[in-house]
């Protein structure tokens, strides 16, 4: 038995070497599903002891995802005799799984289990790898087929393969596509040289990057965005060439047809800031032709307008263009031979004014008329229409066809230019009209001073011009027990009642009233203004008058009336040319009734003289008062007339201006637009692509813009204020009172004037003090108000100005803005600056016209009188000033709420 077991023991110690010097996983398991001897391998291999392998059933060890497969082959080695063969991955110590084959055989007699596992990790992560290589190779090649067109071609450049997608596209099947080059498909868009160096750089080994444009089989163009990359040999030399194309037609069509839009925007804005110019009608006209053959590619562009007099077809203005230049026509140059081709559309369009476009024709002796190099022409006309009567033609020939946007424009254009031929005649004749009433009335003036005469004739030229049903002047007697009103002279229609005589006193209070403030009454709709006097509207509604306009008359010598017009067919749009026109007629009338005047005193002071000689010299005094007062009021008169005409002048220009940034704002969001669908529809641009917006900043770009379009709506805004101010200056009752933001106001003037009061180029930089109260919205003209904002600061600035240049003071300057509630019924407004002051003598004459103490040509003297005037007379406040020499000065504004 010693013996026995000693060899035994033996045979146990030779084998168990074995089992420990193994570089596989060994062990022994029994069927319970526990091991029972494990080889050294295990702990090296995960980590854990043998006792902890051995203390646990070995399935604990086993990924939950194998367990269900590791039963089930635990279950075959029981009940099998062969071995088998599984794999599945096992917990290490450290929390990670390491992949095991097994080889394993079961012995029932002994319900053990002895295997053998080997460590195969790295070579299941590199087939794990490799199959996922092999699924991203096929979805890049099922990506490239879907969206790409696929060609190899020889070192020659003939096709060897082509993708269904080339052959989609190109319209070719393969077999037409295959032993080809690709002049097959060449759109013979670029020229020798792109193709040359295309050559040239594959042909270096290089990568050739570009967007190309290629003809289909059927004749149609289609755009790729191609890279050709070369297959190279060991010796570097390139032995075939693969190119990869993506279709871009689509994105090609709609850069055109933004450039299209671009172009057509440019063109629409360039055509209206050319008819908003001042000139004659021909030069306004031929700037038009001019800008049309700028942005469209045209043969020639000619407008004809149809003479008033004689009904005949006259040459307004002309292009015609070559290849190299475009010039303008003329009456003697090439006009009898277009003249031919106007009266034959003339003959078109007359029965039914619609718009001939895109129409082919062919021209005989083309050369006769246009640029020798065109024989065949696109042809389109399209009538000038105002109020549906062809006015005139407007005519175009161009090589290509234009689009139906072009189409669109042209008609817009069209249509604008009839409308401002039609607004240029109807000046002209306005102008010509009002010159000569304003002739006939200065001349009477100059040659009668029968007052009665020269009233007569005004009313009836006033009716006769403006072609309405009523006009008459009417008479303001200052009694002193009992002031009346009546009307004197009158111009009316045979069928309506006369309106002579006085006028009722219960309904002249509210006239009187209007009449003594020389304010202007403007009614184009009696029924929509609500807030006439119940007894005025009652006088208007017996009489029949449904609008009507009154603009006062006040002589120098203290005499009260007023031109009234009135129309009793409905409502009336009274337009600022004829209100303009009467305010001149009515400065006329104040003269001629100063003239009678004064030729009455002078009747009576030559009398007088007879009897009492020492009388004559006060007499003459007067006199020369009176004459000087007379030619202080035709210098404002004239003044006035001027500033008016100074802002209407301005106005259009702004207008035009103004109008367009909603445009220009709506193009810019539209182009951000589609600059955002590009961004996300292109997410990986070209690397020129990315570095320009880098460049450029394109993120500081497009939110700068913006606030760059509405800091220039806001700048238009306030100029169309100051334009306003400028017209109520001359015209002092056109602006409407409302409710507005006082603090608006005077940011508003601030930023205006922020050029001056910041930094003025001598380093003035004054700061600004803001100590704004609590205020409610204030009825007032906020127009004529900012005024007096800008007169006070711009007084203040100068103050500051001089005090630092001229005197080389060392104190910071200084403006303080306060606002307040005064007694719940005032606004408060002290604007103060920390300047020398002025003396006491300067201050009583501060509100006086023309007074100043600014050099010559840096102050007129009317802007504080004015502002005194728009505080005190318009609004019932009050305007103030406190100043002591060397303390600065506040200017004290106290408006009603």
């Amino acid at each position: 038995m010693k013996l026995v077991k000693s060899g035994y023991n033996q045979s146990e110690e030779k084998y168990s070497r074995f089992f420990s010097l193994s570089i596989d996983l060994l062990c022994i398991a029994n069927f319970d599903g526990y091991f029972k001897y494990l080889n050294p391998k295990w702990t090296q291999t995960l980590g854990w002891s043998e006792q902890e392998l051995i203390s646990k059933p070995f399935i604990e060890f086993v990924h939950p995802e194998d367990r269900e497969s590791t039963i089930a082959a635990a279950q075959n080695i029981t009940q099998s005799v062969d071995a088998i063969s599984f794999e599945n991955r096992y917990l290490c110590r450290d929390g990670s799984y390491k992949w095991l084959s097994w080889n394993a055989t079961g012995f029932s007699e002994e319900n053990l289990i002895y295997a053998v596992a080997r460590d195969i990790t790295l070579n299941k992560h590199n087939e794990i790898e490799l199959q996922n290589s092999i699924r991203e190779l096929e979805a890049f090649k099922y990506a490239l087929n879907a969206h790409s067109l696929v060609a190899i071609t020889d070192k020659t450049g003939r096709i060897t393969y082509v993708n269904d997608q080339f052959c989609k596209i190109s319209k070719y099947s393969r077999e037409e596509l295959l032993e080809q080059d690709h002049r097959i498909i060449n759109s013979g868009y670029h020229t020798k040289e792109f193709f040359a160096n295309l050559w040239k750089t594959i042909a270096q080994g290089k990568i050739w990057k570009g967007e190309i444009k290629n003809k289909a089989k059927d004749g149609s163009f289609y755009w790729v965005d191609t890279l050709i990359a070369p297959m190279l040999n060991p010796d570097e030399k390139p032995y075939q060439y693969v190119s990869i194309r993506t279709d871009i037609t689509q994105r090609k069509l709609s850069e055109l047809a933004l450039l299209e839009r671009s172009r057509l925007s440019v063109l629409s804005a360039e055509v209206s800031l050319a008819l908003s110019q001042s000139g004659t009608l021909p030069e306004i006209l031929q700037n038009c032709t001019n800008t049309i053959s700028q942005y469209l590619d045209i043969a020639f562009v000619c407008i004809w307008t149809f003479e008033r007099q004689t009904n005949q077809l006259q040459l307004q203005a002309g292009v015609d263009c070559t290849d190299v230049t475009c010039s303008a026509l003329s009456d003697t140059q090439n006009f009898p031979n277009h003249m031919l081709i106007a009266n034959n559309i003339i003959g078109l369009m007359a029965q039914n004014h619609q718009a001939i476009f895109n129409e082919e024709v062919s021209i005989n002796n083309s050369d006769q008329f246009f640029s020798p190099t065109f024989s065949i022409f696109r042809f389109s006309a399209y009538p000038l229409i105002v109020e549906q009567q062809l006015i005139g033609i407007m005519v175009l020939f161009s090589k290509q066809l234009f689009t139906e946007p072009t189409h669109n424009l042209l008609n817009w254009i069209a249509n604008n230019i009839a409308v401002a031929i039609d607004r240029i005649w109807a000046r002209e004749e306005l102008l010509s009209r009002r010159e000569a009433l304003l002739l006939r009335l200065a001349s009477q003036i100059r040659s009668s001073l029968d007052l009665d005469m020269i009233l007569e004739t005004a009313v009836n030229e006033i009716r006769s011009l403006l072609q309405i049903d009523r006009c008459y002047f009417l008479c303001y007697l200052p009694h002193p027990s009992q002031p009346s009103l009546i009307i004197t002279y009158e111009a009316r229609n045979p069928n309506l009642a006369t309106m002579l005589g006085s006028i009722p006193l219960q309904k002249s209070t509210f006239l009187k009233k209007i009449l003594l403030s020389q304010e202007l009454i403007c009614i184009d709709d009696i029924k929509s203004q609500s807030h006439l006097d119940y007894d005025l509207q009652e006088f208007l509604t017996e009489f029949g008058i449904t609008s009507q306009l009154m603009l006062p008359v006040k002589s120098n010598s203290g005499e009260i009336g007023a031109i009234v017009c009135s129309h009793c067919s409905g409502d009336r749009i009274w337009t600022n040319s004829e209100i303009s026109l009467l305010q001149a007629v009515c400065d006329q009338l104040a003269i001629a009734i100063d003239h009678a005047q004064l030729y009455t005193q002078s009747r009576s002071a030559t009398l007088a003289a007879q009897t009492q000689a020492e009388k004559l010299t006060e007499t003459l005094h007067k006199l020369q008062q009176t004459q000087s007062q007379l030619i202080q009021n035709e210098k404002m008169s004239s003044l006035g007339q001027l500033v008016a005409g100074v802002a209407h002048e301005i106005n259009n220009p702004v207008n035009f201006i103004h109008g367009n940034l909603t445009y220009a704002n709506e193009y810019f969001q539209e182009m951000l637009t589609l600059l955002h669908l590009y961004q996300q529809y292109y997410p990986n641009p070209q690397t020129e692509i990315q570095d320009f917006a880098e460049k450029i900043d394109l993120g500081f770009i497009t939110d700068d813009l913006s606030k760059l379009l509405s800091s220039m709506n806001m700048g238009t805004n306030r100029i169309r204020e100051i334009v306003l101010g400028l017209r109520n200056f001359s015209r002092h009752d056109e602006a409407d009172k409302k409710l507005v933001d006082i603090h608006e106001g005077i940011e508003n003037t601030l930023l205006i004037l922020h050029h001056r009061w910041k930094n003025n180029g001598i380093g003035l930089d004054i700061s600004i003090v803001k100590e704004y109260g609590n205020l409610p919205l204030v009825d007032c003209y906020p127009g004529q108000l900012n005024q007096v904002f800008m007169n006070v600061l711009t007084n203040a600035i100068d103050a500051l100005e001089e005090s630092i240049v001229t005197l080389k003071t060392t104190h910071k300057p200084q403006i303080i803005i306060r606002t307040e509630i005064l007694d719940s019924k005032f606004v408060v407004i002290r604007i103060a600056d920390n300047g020398l002051g002025m003396k006491e003598d300067v201050k009583k004459r501060l509100f006086d016209p023309f007074f100043t103490t600014k050099q010559v040509g840096k102050g007129t003297g009317l802007g504080l009188s004015i502002s005194y005037q728009i505080v005190v007379e318009k609004h019932g406040g009050i305007l103030n000033c406190l100043s002591e020499l060397g303390k600065g000065t506040e200017f004290w504004i106290e408006i009603p709420i």
